[in-house]
């Protein structure tokens, strides 16, 4: 039996590509020797004092609630809880399309089995240098000219490659998920390889 290696992804709960990304990735544990982890990364932090849209301003100050909750949540129960807890939120946020606020937030922790009244956490901002620490994590090896998700993960030479993305929809499911895995680890292992891109052309699909 091959040893499964560890693969950490960087979330915000708000995100819906980075929501995508770990449907994705989860699918990849299924097919491929990994085990994935989940921390916390902030897009509020990563747009602090960045000129931004109303539209976009208003969602970043709505984000620091659930990023918040994650952390009480890690830290009452320790890391493991933040993948049960990050499919709950992402659920409802993504797929039910509930309001972001203290009835998702009780809900979502109740559905991952931990104790509603975290929910409070989303208004403590003592939680922030704990959250800050944890996307500074994330971030470090790949700058700050990206989003969430981030992901790290061992190269195909054993050495650690860090990377933005992959940015997709919707999340490829079975083999063509460990395809596209293989696919990712190769190019983010080639030294000096730094980005490929297209055009978006299409919205987020959960399906």
């Amino acid at each position: 039996m091959n040893e499964r290696s560890s693969v950490d992804m960087w979330f915000d709960p708000i995100c819906p590509w980075a929501w995508i990304t770990s449907r994705w990735l989860l699918e990849v544990e299924q097919v491929r020797d990994i085990e994935v982890r989940f921390h916390v990364m902030s897009l509020s932090v990563l747009n602090e004092g960045r000129e931004l849209p109303e539209q976009y301003q208003e969602a970043m100050r709505t984000g620091w609630g659930p990023v918040r909750v994650c952390i009480a949540a890690q830290q009452r129960y320790g890391p493991a809880v933040l993948g049960a807890l990050y499919t709950a939120l992402g659920t409802r946020i993504h797929l039910g399309k509930e309001r972001v606020g203290p009835e998702l937030f009780a809900a979502a922790l109740t559905d991952a089995g931990l104790d509603p009244q975290l929910a409070a956490a989303a208004e403590d901002s003592r939680l922030d240098t704990a959250l800050r620490e944890s996307h500074e994590q994330g971030m470090r090896p790949v700058g700050t000219e990206v989003g969430t998700p981030v992901i790290h993960a061992p190269g195909p030479d054993g050495r650690q490659v860090a990377f933005f993305g992959p940015v997709v929809t919707p999340a490829p499911k079975g083999e063509a998920a460990g395809r596209l895995w293989d696919g990712v680890l190769l190019v983010s292992g080639t030294p000096g390889f730094f980005e490929l891109k297209r055009s978006r052309d299409l919205e987020p699909t959960f399906d």
